[in-house]
């Protein structure tokens, strides 16, 4: 038994209480359920155009790239687009994310690897959980959906993240990440990414891709 143990131990026998009486639970769960919210900044605050709008401007002075489209459909041309203005090829690796799934990339010349990214993977595309409009941040978890190795080995990490699923602040996220899993059914990393990796650890120098993707393409799908 830890020292930690041993302590509460002693404190529930000097209480006379075993600590599973239901009064006590029954507190724990109401603080729990109506815990007090921290102070939320007002700029996320917004809702529809506004919200969209705000989710742009902030993941642009992030240094991401921001396109929009109005269907899921027109994401794979969009992609084809893009990298075809870069010189990239059109091969690029996600994971077993059903919506990516759906969507018509062979249509578009798209070559699609699936599984965890590798070193040799320039491209690589992940599905967003959803996005937080205050910082411009998209909002990745774990899975074979969505391996998390997408977000960091390539140099060009494309993210398709749609409208409905933007939200105000991270407080709304995380409570759209419970609503979704439930309680011990949270997905085992979430990454928030905001803008390209970035380091100024070396003469105080600006650096894109010091330690993931030079380059984040987010694909909002409106529609």
């Amino acid at each position: 038994m830890s020292a930690r143990s041993n302590i509460l131990a002693n404190i529930r026998r000097a209480l006379d209480v075993t600590g599973r009486e239901a009064p006590r639970l029954r507190i724990v769960e109401d603080r729990l359920q109506q815990a007090p919210q921290g102070v939320i900044p007002a700029r996320g605050q917004v809702d529809g155009a506004q919200q969209l709008a705000l989710f742009r401007d902030e993941a642009e002075r992030a240094a991401a790239i921001v396109t929009e489209v109005s269907s899921g459909g027109q994401v794979p041309d969009s992609i084809a687009t893009y990298l075809r203005g870069r010189n990239l090829p059109a091969r690029i690796r996600c994971g077993a994310d059903a919506y990516l799934a759906s969507l018509p990339f062979a249509a578009a010349g798209l070559e699609i690897a699936h599984g965890r990214a590798e070193a040799s993977d320039l491209v690589c595309l992940s599905h967003a959980f959803g996005a937080v409009a205050e910082s411009g941040t998209v909002v990745v978890i774990s899975g074979e959906d969505n391996p998390t190795t997408l977000n960091f080995l390539p140099e060009t990490h494309i993210v398709v993240v749609q409208a409905k699923d933007i939200v105000g602040d991270y407080e709304a996220i995380w409570q759209k990440l419970r609503a979704a899993y439930g309680k011990g059914l949270m997905p085992r990393t979430v990454n928030f990414i905001t803008g390209p990796s970035r380091s100024a650890d070396i003469g105080h120098s600006l650096q894109l891709g010091a330690h993931g993707p030079r380059v984040l393409h987010i694909i909002v799908v409106t529609g």
